[in-house]
């Protein structure tokens, strides 16, 4: 759930880099086999990009055709074949309003770096409307993106040779895989499902659930509701109480066979409370970010950008090699 302006979303992928270096914490960013030149000095873009000598990229134009966004830096080759220390390719999935190449700018990089194969869609795209707005991404209802969602797995998994996948996903990008992954299949072709603000229980969004719960009792869904539904089709699912809520958490929203990580963060002023997005599961880990470094103030947004969170992501998807994010 990003209801962000769609431009400030691309804009801010390039810019808070720069404010969570100097505003939240810097994590251990250099992964195997990058080192830098005994005679350069890392920059914070070296930092966050984890590794000396890669420039965060410039804004390109959009794309013409049914998908306007560029692909996020090393994310989206389907030459990719993976490795037996990263065997399962990582399907990164965005938040409402947001698009595969501005949500990854950071993450997909140095997840390219430490050897994985890489793919950040961008999915829920309306084509029938004009630009700007068919590039809202994440924008038709959870349901639409999900079977989307099995479609691209598909085609990662014939075109990498994989067996499994694992899943990173923000905001919207957090929930809508799960309905793939329990009404859809996906349980046999994912491993590692990592949620990033997530919001398994909804969010109640400044009183939007209560407003949403009154206006269906006093009659107003057909119009009132409707309306919404067709600026905005996943808005109304994310609210505490919703329908697709209450489907997917009917018998417990995790799904044996699948390993859950949930990430949140104190800050977060979408995800209200912040704690609905702990998991209840056998196979499931649930992280406050400020349980592991209290200073860090990133919120909703800014966690996708976070180079701690990018720590405890890593070490979701290879737990061998875990460790401790640093601090500031």
């Amino acid at each position: 759930m990003r209801p962000i302006p769609l431009l400030a979303a691309a804009a801010s992928a390039l810019l808070l880099g720069g404010l969570l270096a100097s505003g939240t914490a810097a994590a251990d960013t250099t992964p195997p086999g990058l080192s830098a030149p005994a005679d350069s000095t890392a920059s914070v873009d070296d930092l966050l990009m984890a590794g000396p000598g890669v420039d965060i990229p410039q804004m390109p134009e959009p794309r013409s055709g049914s998908d306007p966004w560029p692909d996020a830096p090393g994310a989206n080759d389907f030459s990719c074949r993976p490795t037996q220390e990263h065997p399962r390719p990582v399907v990164l999935l965005h938040g409402y309003g947001a698009n595969g190449f501005a949500n990854w700018q950071l993450l997909s990089p140095r997840l390219a770096a430490r050897g994985y194969c890489v793919f950040a869609p961008t999915y829920g795209l309306r084509a029938e409307l004009p630009f700007p707005l068919n590039a809202v991404g994440g924008a038709v209802p959870l349901e639409q993106s999900a079977e989307e969602l099995s479609t691209y797995v598909d085609k990662v998994l014939e075109s990498t040779g994989a067996e499994e996948v694992d899943i990173v996903g923000h905001s919207e990008g957090s929930l809508m895989p799960n309905y793939y992954v329990k009404f859809l299949g996906g349980s046999e072709k994912v491993r590692n499902y990592v949620a990033l603000t997530p919001l398994w229980d909804g969010t109640a969004f400044f009183g939007a659930a209560e407003l949403n719960r009154l206006g269906i009792a006093w009659g107003l869904d057909p119009t009132l509701g409707r309306s919404i539904d067709q600026i905005c089709g996943p808005c109304r699912q994310f609210l505490t109480g919703s329908d697709f809520l209450a489907e997917m958490n009917e018998g417990g929203a995790a799904v044996p066979g699948v390993t859950y990580t949930t990430i949140m963060t104190k800050y977060d002023v979408f995800v209200q409370p912040y704690t609905s997005g702990f998991l209840e599961g056998d196979d499931v880990t649930n992280i406050v970010l400020q349980d592991e470094c209290r200073t860090d103030i990133s919120g909703h947004i800014a966690a996708a950008y976070d180079p701690v969170v990018h720590r405890l992501v890593f070490n979701a998807l290879d737990p061998d090699s875990a460790r401790s994010p640093r601090c500031l």
